[in-house]
């Protein structure tokens, strides 16, 4: 699925070029529906749907209206909803990068360690809500081929840096806030 959503902004923008715009979104859509029938047979979790159901909706709306800028709003609305599961998990206690972690990382946390992942989630509503303000000025003020870049590319390198961004301040400062 990753890889369909790195392809999905630059390979719109190159079949709308080549083909009629409602013949595009009612192929995309069609795609969404198989996905999400697919993930619905295999008894995906409400997390696993949500992504393909928003395909489903906002493809079916850009259809109906015959709107690019519907189809160009994916990537914000994605975007913002990520965002709001942060936002969930920082203020219900969650600590949704805290559960990652532990997840990937085989190795036992240290105290000062779990301390800091457990205030990352409120770092990463920060992150998520400057990646929404940047896909908000792309979709509106920028090219087509400007939103198929940092749409399928863009952030994710966006996400990377802040990843690494939060490793480095964690191993050379954070932790040692975290444990005073």
């Amino acid at each position: 699925m990753k890889f369909a959503n790195i392809l999905f902004a630059p390979m719109f923008v190159l079949l709308i070029h080549y083909f009629e715009f409602r013949l595009v979104v009612l192929a995309y859509l069609i795609i969404a529906v198989i996905f999400l029938l697919y993930m619905y047979k295999k008894k995906s979790s409400y997390k696993g749907m949500v992504v393909p159901s928003l395909y489903v909706v906002i493809l079916s709306i850009a259809l109906y209206f015959s709107s690019l800028e519907t189809v160009k709003y994916i990537p914000v609305t994605l975007s913002s909803i990520f965002m709001m599961m942060f936002v969930d998990s920082h203020y219900n206690k969650k600590y949704m990068i805290l559960d990652f972690t532990q997840k990937f990382y085989k190795k036992e946390l240290k105290e000062e360690e779990v301390e800091f992942l457990k205030r990352g989630d409120f770092y990463w509503v920060l992150v998520m809500l400057v990646n929404t303000l940047i896909h908000l000025y792309i979709v509106n003020f920028t090219s087509d081929l400007t939103w198929a870049f940092y749409s399928s590319v863009g952030w994710y390198v966006y996400f990377f840096t802040a990843l690494i961004a939060q490793i480095i301040y964690g191993k050379v400062y954070g932790v040692k806030v975290s444990s005073r």
